[in-house]
């Protein structure tokens, strides 16, 4: 699902949430789970670009997705088009549709089966269509070539959805303003809940290879979070969501390169990605800290869970409505390949390990704990071990043939209990991947995920 970011550089930082249960197509990760708390955004082109683009030049007038079991409240199969209008060079406007086809199909098969009459066929299908077709709309003003301002309106069977974002870039740093009405949020089982309005200004430093970086974002929401009707449970409790949040956090980023061969290319072959075009072995470490403070009816609640949840002694403070706290994180990415990816079959084996540890003050906690267990001859604390254990992605991508490849991404748990020590494979997602040579590093890309009954297909550029 949108777990499906690969196993890349990371640094702490939360990432939105591909997801297909609507037409924006994204989720932002409920604050706090893990630390740093949700202070990033992935890079990407929007829904809309990315249909307009599938539909000019990968001969795809239709792109589909799956978001869940339709007997579970899911949608099913749902196709996506997108007509844009480019009005002056710096104007576009865009139409998008979205058309549920498994629910078709099935409102269709009963309600032809109670109507046998043919003259009334042409007309059970097209009331039948209008019912199961969504519009959107969106226009993109661009101010200078490094700003743009961003307006989209959406409307399906489950309501009215809008947003406005000001993006700003520059070589430095990116500068985004956004306003979303309601806002979809997602939480680590899965749930997604609605915010009536969410606004978020967010600056993040931009750097290329080693060095510091930092990141900024204040966050107002306002109303009840709701459950987002789908395949969901109903018992889960309503998230904690402060009213008002600003969040710090600065990381410094260093890349080690321990092998790479530059002999073995094919001459005068471009391989079908050039950023996969070198066998290496090579690692990436990200230290850094974050804080936070909100502000609002939830904040000391909101606060108390979090540092619950991290069973630790964080640097915190609480007094009625407001909370501040801070933390340290780390996170540690071992990358190998093998192949140039430019032959027509098995030219790349790909394998990435990433190792993230999200509370520095959790690690602590579990590493004196055991370092006591051990000093009093006790068995190991089975939290204790947990408290140290880093959160653990595996992501593997093998060629097929020619510009299509195989990825399997998944989340690694351990457990530690009575003495027992098991692994298991968690949110795993497969996905076939097409690399698009003609533009050097991009790829469309089919992801499913067997734990959420989700599947989508997106554009991507610039992943290694």
């Amino acid at each position: 699902m949108r777990r499906l970011r690969w196993a890349v550089d990371g640094g702490g930082w939360e990432l939105d949430a591909e997801t297909p249960v609507t037409m924006e197509g994204t989720a932002r990760a409920v604050p706090g789970d893990p630390l740093p708390l949700g202070i990033s955004r992935g890079g990407r082109l929007s829904r809309s670009k990315q249909l307009d683009f599938l539909h000019r030049f990968m001969a795809s007038p239709l792109v589909p997705s799956f978001g869940g079991d339709p007997t579970n409240g899911g949608q099913g199969v749902v196709l996506h088009h997108a007509h844009t209008f480019h009005i002056r060079d710096s104007w576009s406007a865009t139409v998008l549709e979205q058309f549920n086809l498994q629910n078709f199909v099935a409102s269709l098969k009963e309600t032809t089966s109670s109507n046998l009459e043919d003259t009334l066929f042409p007309k059970i299908i097209a009331r039948n269509v209008l019912k199961f077709l969504s519009l959107g709309c969106g226009t993109e003003f661009f101010i200078t070539p490094e700003s743009s301002v961003l307006f989209e309106a959406y409307n399906d069977k489950r309501g009215s959805r809008g947003k406005s974002v000001f993006l700003h870039k520059s070589q430095r740093h990116n500068l985004m303003l956004e306003a979303a009405c309601p806002r979809l949020f997602i939480d680590k089982k899965g749930e997604y809940w609605d915010v009536p309005l969410s606004m978020s200004v967010d600056l993040a430093s931009v750097t290329f290879g080693s060095g510091l970086n930092y990141r900024l974002l204040l966050q107002q929401n306002s109303g009840q979070p709701k459950h987002f009707c789908g395949n969901q449970t109903t018992e889960t409790p309503l998230p904690l969501l402060p009213g008002l949040c600003a969040k710090a956090a600065i990381s410094i980023k260093k890349y080690v390169k321990f092998w790479r061969k530059k002999e073995g290319k094919l001459k005068l072959v471009q391989p079908y990605d050039v950023f996969l075009s070198d066998p290496h072995i090579s690692g990436v470490g990200i230290l850094g800290a974050v804080a936070s403070a909100s502000l609002g009816d939830n904040a000391a609640s909101y606060a108390k869970e979090i540092l619950q949840s991290c069973n630790s002694f964080n640097l915190s403070f609480q007094k009625e409505n407001f909370a501040l706290f801070s933390d340290v994180f780390a996170s540690v990415t071992l990358k190998s390949q093998l192949g140039n990816f430019q032959r027509f079959f098995l030219d790349l084996t790909k394998f990435d390990t990433h190792l993230d540890f999200s509370s520095g003050s959790t690690f602590l906690f579990g590493a004196l704990s055991l370092a006591k267990s051990f000093y009093t001859s006790q068995k190991p604390d089975a939290l204790a071990i947990r408290a140290i254990s880093p959160n653990l992605r595996v992501s593997l991508q093998q060629q097929i043939f020619g510009p299509f490849s195989f990825r399997f991404n998944s989340r690694v748990l351990f457990h530690a209990e009575n003495g027992n020590y098991s692994v298991q494979l968690d949110d795993s997602s497969f996905a076939i991947d097409w690399a698009l040579k003609v533009l050097g590093s991009a790829k469309a890309s089919f992801w499913y995920s067997p734990k959420h009954q989700e599947a989508m297909v997106e554009l991507r550029f610039f992943e290694s």
